[in-house]
C-alpha cells in the first residue's frame, strides 16, 4: 500500500472526531439553542448524544459487512458521504426559538444518522492502517488514527472557542452556533474527495486472490472469534471511558460546576487535545517495542488511580490545577486510545475483521462512550460529588484488568 493512501486514511479521521467532540464542546450552547435553555436542557442535550450513540454499533455492523465483503475503501467512502450530508443538514437546522421542541427532535435524528455513519468510519480506518503497516510498526502507524482524530477534536475545540469568545451571546445563540457545523461539513466534503483516490487494502486484495472473502462476515466471527470479540470489548471499554469522560465531558463538567466560563473550558480542552496528539505516537511506538499487553496493563493501573485525583484538582477551581487535571486526563485517554486501536484490530484475522470490531470495540464505545457523559453528569448531580466521573473511570479500569492480564501478545504477529 502506498504511503499516500496510508496518509489519506490516517488524516481522514479528523472529520469524525471533529463532529462528535464538537457536539460535546458545544453542549451548553446547544442546550439553549435546541432545548430552550431550561434547568434540564443540558441533561436533554447529553441524553440526545447518548441515544444517538447507540446507533453506532448498528452502523458498524452494516459498514463492517460492506468492508468485509466488498472492500475497506468502499465502506470508508460510503460512511464519509453520509457524514458530510448529516453535518451540513445540522448547520441548517431551525432552532427552538423558531419551531419549539421539534428542533430538539430534528437534532436527535441527525445525530443518529451521524452516529450510524461513524460506526463504520473509525473501524474501517483502523483496519485499513493496520493492514497496510509493516508488522513491527503497526502500533505507530495505527495510532495515527487516534492522533489525527484528536486533531479533529482540537479543531472542534478551537473553532468553538473562537466562535464563543468572539461573538456576543445573542448572535451566538441566533446564528453563530452554525459556523462550527459549516466548517465540519466543508472538512467532510474535502476528505470524501481525497479519499476517493485511495488504494484498496492489501489484506482485502489477498482475500480476493485466494477466495477467502467470507460470504457472511458477522456469522464467521461469531462462530470462530467470540473470545476476540470479548477482548476487543474490554479494551475499547477502557479507551472509551477514559476518552469520553476524561476528555470530552470535561468542558461540560467545568461549566456546570461553575469552575470556569464556557470559553475558558474550551481553551482547556484545546490544551488537552494537544496533549493527546503528542502522546499518541509515543504510546503506539512504545507498544511496538515492548508489546501491547504491558503497555495496556500499565495504562489500566494508571486509569484506576489517576482520574479521581484529577477531577478533585479540577473541582477546586484553581486555574493551574484545572489545567494539570485536564492535560493529565488527556494524556491517559490518548495513550489508551492509541494502543487500544491496534490491539483490538489484531485480535481478528483479515477475514471478518471489521465485523469483529463492530461487535466488540464499537459495542463497548456505544456504552462506555456515548452513555458515559450523560451518566457522569447525572452522577455528579445525584451524589453532589465532583469525584463521580473519576470513580467511573477507575471502576471500568479495575473491571477490565483481568482481561488485560490474560491478553495474548499481538505485537509483530499476524493476529492474536
Amino acid at each position: 500500500m502506498s504511503a499516500r493512501s496510508v496518509g489519506i486514511a490516517a488524516f481522514s479521521t479528523v472529520v469524525e472526531w471533529y463532529d462528535f467532540t464538537l457536539y460535546l464542546y458545544m453542549a451548553t450552547i446547544l442546550a439553549r439553542v435546541f432545548y430552550g435553555g431550561g434547568a434540564g436542557s443540558l441533561t436533554d442535550t447529553l441524553a440526545a448524544f447518548a441515544l444517538a450513540y447507540l446507533m453506532r454499533p448498528l452502523g458498524a455492523v452494516l459498514f463492517g459487512h460492506i468492508g468485509d465483503r466488498f472492500g475497506r475503501r468502499r465502506t470508508m467512502l460510503l460512511s464519509m458521504a453520509m457524514m458530510t450530508a448529516a453535518m451540513l443538514a445540522t448547520a441548517l437546522l431551525p432552532t427552538y426559538a423558531q419551531i419549539g421542541p421539534a428542533a430538539g427532535w430534528l437534532l436527535l435524528g441527525l445525530r443518529c444518522i451521524m452516529a450510524f455513519s461513524v460506526g463504520g468510519e473509525y473501524t474501517g480506518v483502523v483496519a485499513y492502517l493496520m493492514e497496510g503497516a509493516p508488522p513491527r510498526r503497526r502500533g505507530l502507524v495505527t495510532s495515527l488514527a487516534s492522533g489525527t482524530s484528536e486533531i479533529g477534536a482540537l479543531l472542534a475545540a478551537g473553532v468553538t472557542a473562537i466562535t464563543v469568545t468572539a461573538m456576543p451571546a445573542d448572535a451566538l445563540n441566533g446564528w453563530g452556533w452554525r459556523i462550527p457545523f459549516f466548517v465540519g461539513a466543508a472538512l467532510a466534503a474535502g476528505v470524501l474527495l481525497v479519499r476517493s483516490r485511495m488504494q484498496e487494502s492489501p489484506e482485502f486484495e489477498r482475500q480476493q486472490r485466494v477466495g477467502s472473502v467470507p460470504s457472511s462476515p458477522l456469522r464467521h466471527v461469531l462462530a470462530h472469534h467470540r473470545s476476540a470479540i470479548g477482548r476487543g470489548f474490554a479494551i475499547s471499554a477502557l479507551g472509551s471511558i477514559t476518552y469520553y469522560v476524561g476528555i470530552t465531558y470535561v468542558p461540560a463538567f467545568l461549566g456546570a460546576a461553575g469552575v470556569v466560563r464556557e470559553g475558558e473550558a474550551l481553551w482547556l480542552s484545546t490544551m488537552a487535545a494537544l496533549a493527546v496528539i503528542l502522546v499518541t505516537p509515543v504510546a503506539g511506538s512504545l507498544s511496538d517495542r515492548v508489546g501491547r499487553r504491558p503497555v495496556l496493563i500499565a495504562l489500566g493501573i494508571i486509569g484506576a488511580l489517576l482520574p479521581v485525583a484529577m477531577f478533585h484538582l479540577m473541582a477546586g477551581g484553581d486555574a493551574g490545577l484545572v489545567l494539570i487535571g485536564a492535560v493529565s486526563l488527556g494524556l491517559l485517554g490518548g495513550a489508551v486510545s492509541a494502543v487500544g486501536a491496534v490491539t483490538t484490530a489484531e485480535q481478528f484475522p483479515g477475514e471478518g475483521r471489521l465485523s469483529g470490531l463492530a461487535l466488540g470495540a464499537t459495542g463497548a464505545t456505544a456504552i462506555f462512550g456515548g452513555l458515559a457523559p450523560y451518566v457522569a453528569h447525572n452522577l455528579v448531580g445525584w451524589t453532589g460529588s465532583p469525584l463521580a466521573p473519576g470513580l467511573m473511570i477507575a471502576a471500568v479500569a479495575l473491571c477490565v484488568m483481568p482481561v488485560l492480564l490474560r491478553l495474548p501478545e499481538s505485537a509483530g504477529t499476524k493476529y492474536a
